[in-house]
């Protein structure tokens, strides 16, 4: 559904014929940078106002990962799968090279782009805020310091496949009656600086919104996500040739939703990744960092100006 005063919806087609929904919005001759959606999410989900990415010089395609949203459903994909969601997007673009960035849970989705064999000498830098690391992690404690939430969506203990999924079906049957009470039930779970973000009416009202444009269709995204990110990713983090492709990661020291612990761990994993971890902050402290990763991933320089960030807290 394309509500009135946002950007239109494209569609692309995979080689496997499955439907990608996705929106481009800022600046139209920018510096194209893919922003890869949470856990549950969709195309629609937190970004700057359009004012400051033409400011920024940024043109952002967000889309919905296969069954979220208005993009065909791909049961069984693995989160290396997300280089081809976004390969497709880029040829029916006509893009050569673009930059990409993930978000909690589109963090890996990101990095499977810059790590594939086909589509990373097009990645020119890659960021991640809030990040997973893989469920296989060695010398990582997965669940350490994990809320309570996020232990038993993500299937702590759990060995079956079929109770993870009833899991999140109940949750997204939930959330699809009313997708406030996520969101509610996210805010009993979080630090004292992911409710001080929290409190700011447009990131609520934008967050409920995304909630309920990635469940429309169903629970099966949000499903996909989680198995996919359980599982082995299927692409070597190795593979990700930070002096060719350069690499950002930036975490909140207080995010309990995706504990810091996983993005130290990544870093390790990635020779040359940029790590950065902010006291004080969260997991929602992500959404306020975007801007100055943005014009991080667009230019030699990763101050960003005063001036650009007026007003680019959320929205449209």
């Amino acid at each position: 559904m394309i509500r009135e005063g946002e950007p239109g919806t494209e569609f692309a087609y995979r080689a496997d014929t499955k439907r990608l929904a996705y929106e481009v919005s800022g600046a139209p001759d920018g510096h194209p940078v893919f922003l890869m959606h949470g856990t549950p999410g969709s195309r629609k989900g937190p970004k700057p106002r359009g004012i400051v990415l033409y400011r920024l010089g940024v043109k952002l395609i967000t889309y919905d990962r296969p069954g979220y949203g208005d993009s065909d459903r791909f049961e069984g994909r693995d989160v290396a799968d997300a280089a081809r969601d976004v390969e497709a997007i880029a040829e029916h673009l006509g893009l050569a090279r673009f930059a990409v960035v993930g978000r909690s849970g589109g963090g890996p989705h990101a990095l499977a782009c810059a790590a594939d064999p086909t589509l990373r000498h097009r990645v020119t830098r890659v960021a991640v805020l809030v990040g997973f690391a893989p469920a296989n992690a060695s010398e990582l404690d997965w669940f350490a310091g994990m809320n309570t939430d996020n232990v038993q969506g993500f299937g702590a203990g759990r060995s079956d496949t079929p109770a993870i999924v009833e899991e999140i079906r109940r949750r997204a049957q939930r959330a699809s009656e009313d997708p406030r009470l996520l969101l509610d039930e996210l805010t009993t779970q979080m630090t004292a600086a992911d409710r001080r973000v929290i409190r700011d009416p447009a990131l609520r009202r934008m967050l409920t919104d995304t909630f309920a444009d990635a469940l429309r269709a169903g629970p099966y995204g949000w499903i996909d996500d989680v198995l996919a990110l359980r599982r082995d990713w299927k692409f070597d983090l190795g593979l990700i040739d930070s002096s060719a492709t350069k690499v950002r990661l930036w975490h909140g020291a207080e995010d309990t939703f995706a504990p810091v612990s996983h993005t130290r761990w990544l870093a390790s994993r990635i020779p040359g990744a940029e790590l950065e971890v902010q006291a004080g902050a969260a997991h929602f402290d992500a959404v306020e960092e975007l801007p100055r990763i943005l014009s991080w991933l667009t230019t030699d320089d990763a101050a960003v100006h005063q001036d650009l960030l007026i007003g680019a807290r959320f929205g449209q």
